[in-house]
């Protein structure tokens, strides 16, 4: 039977598109400043008894373990998203998410509490997981489906910029820190600073979508998904495998560049991390800049062709950012990182289009969050830890390159499977 849902005026594209770009931004700003300081300060402070290179091993293992979260919370707020509509899923998730990053601020150290200190931060690194993994969703899908189809890309491209927001705004508070700090204070309480500020950007974020309107898709359907996992499994897993595998190369690409190669910077180059952070942010921001710029070329040209463009320049790319890394030489670093960074928002610019064109609207809200997080578990997870481990020798860690480049080209083949799903204008009527 047919849910009966009060009717909503339906909000103007550029509120909606800020209040969904406002809120991606707060909620990857508490999953990026746990990476940030993941590679700056949190192997020595809750690792001490590993050496210098298992620490760093173990704080992105505790990274990682966010990116495992992702999938578990885009099914369960996936299933309120398809059953009960896409608005809960905006607060629920903006909610736990800046909860549990608050808390990772007053964590004890591994010297005050023992054991128990890596463990709580485990924890609460899962539970922002969780809630990331339900924010995508939410805010791509409202946005998407309010948008019309001739400009749905670019309308969809301004919750994809929140990412760069929000790592803009974690390593911008992170650099002011590192550069106002001493090591010593930096180490004490220094870090801790960006963890309890999250607490007030996600009042702000719950303050602006409040108010948000329904989804017309959600509201139009007229019967929902009893269970939408189990619909979604038995009916397009081929679609969330060939999606998840597609989106590893941006997840790499992208945690290569802002997480491992900070850390690696710091700890083997000798260079600061305030020249590492000003590196890193400044390719951050040409990306955020040009990302609607990619989705308008997506909405012109379709989804698919920026896709298959995207994945093969990170494959050919990859070796000369090593190189470019190698040389700890700061032009150079942001030259190496730019054009991966352009690399990527070639494809992602376009994804938030894409994934929901993939799939049907009743399950819309689960296999698309599903498949774009799982795509974080293969490329955001793992790519942390992987270059850490095979850069581990002396001499520049073409293993690395390597890694990345074979993790490209599994995203190429990905994308060659897919459909192109850009609406296709109808022809203007003919006049006598």
């Amino acid at each position: 039977m047919r849910k009966s849902h009060s009717p909503a005026k339906t909000p103007s594209l550029p509120r909606l598109a800020a209040a969904s770009l406002a809120g991606t931004a707060i909620e990857f700003y508490d999953f990026f400043i746990y990476g940030t300081a993941a590679a700056l300060v949190l192997g020595p402070l809750f690792f001490p008894t590993f050496s210098p290179l298992a620490g760093t091993l173990a704080a992105f293992a505790t990274f990682g373990v966010g990116f495992v979260a992702r999938p578990l919370g885009s099914v369960l707020f996936g299933h309120i998203g398809d059953r009960r509509g896409r608005r809960p899923v905006l607060v629920g998730s903006l909610l736990l998410t800046g909860i549990a990053t608050v808390a990772v601020g007053c964590v004890p150290t591994y010297d005050s509490i023992g054991i128990a200190a890596p463990v709580l931060l485990l924890v609460l690194r899962f539970l922002q997981g969780l809630g990331l993994g339900g924010e995508w969703g939410g805010a791509v899908l409202l946005t998407a489906e309010h948008a019309p189809a001739e400009r749905r890309g670019l309308w969809s491209s301004f919750p994809q910029m929140g990412p760069s927001l929000g790592f803009l705004l974690a390593n911008g508070i992170m650099l002011v820190l590192s550069a106002t700090l001493t090591d010593a204070q930096f180490a004490a309480w220094g870090w801790r600073v960006p963890f309890w500020a999250a607490g007030v950007l996600a009042a702000a974020g719950l303050a602006l979508r409040s108010s948000l309107a329904e989804s017309p898709s959600f509201l139009e359907l007229r019967e929902h998904a009893r269970v939408p996992l189990a619909e979604v499994v038995h009916e397009h897993w081929r679609l969330v495998l060939l999606t998840a595998g597609a989106l590893a190369v941006g997840y790499a690409v992208f945690y290569a560049v802002t997480t491992w190669s900070l850390a690696y910077a710091v700890e083997r180059l000798d260079v600061s991390r305030t020249v590492m952070l000003a590196c890193i942010m400044a390719a951050v921001v040409v990306k955020g800049a040009l990302t609607p710029v990619a989705a308008l070329l997506g909405d012109r040209y379709g989804r698919r062709p920026l896709c298959l463009l995207g994945c093969a320049l990170s494959a050919l790319w990859m070796f000369p950012m090593i190189a470019l890394l190698a040389t700890g030489e700061p032009l150079l670093m942001f030259l190496g990182f730019l054009v991966a960074m352009l690399a990527f928002i070639t494809m992602f610019a376009v994804i938030a289009a894409y994934l929901p064109e993939l799939y049907e609207p009743r399950v819309r809200c689960t296999g698309a969050a599903v498949g774009y997080n799982l795509g974080g578990v293969v490329g955001g997870a793992l790519t942390p830890i992987v270059a850490t481990a095979v850069a581990s020798g002396d001499g520049t860690p073409w293993g690395v390159a390597a890694y990345l480049t074979a993790v490209a080209l599994l995203s190429l083949g990905c994308f060659a499977l897919l459909p192109e799903t850009r609406p296709v204008p109808e022809p203007a009527p003919v006049t006598a």
